[in-house]
């Protein structure tokens, strides 16, 4: 994982591109392990750890209803992007384990990017215990940014803004 965060450590610092998490499942794993790349106080905003309902609907504007779907997946990830003034965020939002959540079982995470006003939505469900759903889903968090920075910073050379 510290690869990966690596890796999005140095082209945030190159191009100047914000990064910021909305994180329920993982609980601050994933602001974590930003937290601790390279020079990570000039790209990484932050995060809200979205644990609870009230916190995902009051702070980052999660319509009501389930909370481990595509809709709030996404608005996670809107609703981090501009309350950090952010230009990429990722936001996850699933059932950990042991037990089910909103009718769907362990491991089952929905994830979302938003990107200078787009956004995109992935499901994917993992296999283990609530520990290995955790890694896994941080890990594939910080590829899903890895990718969204790369595109940006393909957009912005193409642009000639970078």
């Amino acid at each position: 994982m510290s690869t990966v965060a690596d890796d999005i450590a140095a082209l945030a610092t190159h191009t100047g591109l914000t990064i910021a998490v909305a994180e329920s499942l993982t609980a601050g794993h994933l602001a974590a392990a930003l937290g601790a790349a390279p020079d990570a106080a000039g790209w990484f905003r932050g995060g809200v750890v979205a644990y609870s309902r009230h916190v995902k609907h009051r702070v980052l504007g999660v319509p009501e209803g389930p909370v481990v779907c595509e809709t709030s997946a996404a608005a996670m990830a809107v609703g981090v992007a501009a309350l950090m003034e952010a230009d990429l965020a990722v936001a996850v939002t699933g059932a950990g384990g042991p037990d089910p959540q909103d009718g769907h079982p362990p491991g089952s995470v929905w994830f979302a990017v938003a990107a200078r006003g787009t956004r995109s939505a992935v499901h994917h469900r993992f296999d283990g215990g609530p520990e290995q759903v955790i890694d896994r889903t941080v890990e594939y968090a910080l590829r899903l940014l890895l990718t969204a920075a790369e595109k940006i910073a393909t957009v912005d050379r193409t642009a000639g803004t970078n």
